[in-house]
């Protein structure tokens, strides 16, 4: 198993969650089992009128024959939250898949809520149907992204109709195995970029996906599950020592971006990878990517 130094157990996921149980401090319930992280019980006051305009603008945007539910996920629902640095990240299952009118709408919103709250850094919206996020291709992907790592915030919740998850090979196989054909796009875009917000929002995009797939790597030698990105590059870290610094890089990247587009050179050009050609190795590559 492997353990970061010191206590293994000291993290920010024990306590209850969005789905009322009890997690431990791998983020796992009493079954072995996955808990889904963060609550609305957990949101910042500085974010909780963010949280409040989200769900009105979702449901008067998107409305009852559109949306089926909303979501949200990364640091706001965890609690984690800087105000003036992090984002608002939401993921929204339509009853149909997503078109461009649908497409147009969430950027609008993102637009909107993010010029209405000085204390966001930014605003994501994520875009499924909701036969997709319940189909068995993606029973381990976008399934177990919902599933465990958003939280309800308007609608039916499409857990109620997921598995419970366990920190497994097949499960960091097929959730972050994919990087190697990330690289090609991530290049295109660092050459691309002409402003500093396009190189921030790259540089944060890869320096987060980096971390996530940097600790499912590892995941289940570790025995657990957390989305926190310091810890998760603690974690990776400990097993992977020599690549240690470039994690912690990239988990720097990811909370700060900086508009330098050469900081982001060491990341794409050399731990990604490593990284991906690593996963492949220990994991596989996912089913869809066969």
């Amino acid at each position: 198993m492997c353990t970061p130094p010191g206590n293994p157990l000291a993290g920010p996921e024990a306590g209850r969650h969005s789905d009322g149980v009890e997690a431990n401090d791998r983020g796992l319930r009493a079954d072995g089992t996955i808990a889904r992280e963060g609550s609305l019980d957990r949101v910042g006051e500085a974010f909780v009128p963010v949280v409040a305009a989200a769900r009105e603008r979702i449901g008067a945007v998107f409305g009852p024959d559109r949306l089926h539910s909303a979501y949200l996920y990364g640091s706001v629902p965890r609690g984690t939250a800087v105000p003036g640095v992090s984002d608002l990240d939401l993921q929204l299952a339509l009853h149909h898949p997503p078109g461009p009118a649908e497409r147009a709408d969430a950027t609008a919103l993102e637009a909107a809520l993010d010029a209405a709250f000085p204390q966001l850094d930014g605003v994501g919206i994520l875009l499924s149907g909701r036969d997709e996020l319940l189909s068995p291709s993606q029973r381990y992907d976008a399934g177990f992204f919902l599933a465990c790592l958003c939280t309800p915030l308007l609608g039916p919740d499409l857990a109620e109709r997921l598995p419970r998850y366990r920190p497994t090979s097949l499960l960091a196989r097929e959730t972050n195995g994919d990087l190697a054909r990330l690289l090609p796009g991530w290049r295109r875009a660092a050459a691309e970029a002409a402003t500093g917000a396009e190189r921030r929002a790259l540089a944060r995009r890869v320096g987060r996906r980096l971390v996530r797939t940097g600790f499912a790597l590892v995941m289940p030698r570790w025995g657990g599950w957390t989305s926190d990105l310091e810890r998760s590059a603690e974690i990776f870290g400990h097993c992977y020592p020599q690549r240690a610094g470039q994690m912690r890089l990239a988990a720097a990247t990811a909370r700060r971006p900086a508009a330098d587009p050469a900081a982001l050179g060491p990341l794409i050009e050399d731990l990604a990878p490593w990284l991906a050609d690593e996963y492949a190795a220990v994991h596989g590559v996912p089913l869809r990517s066969r």
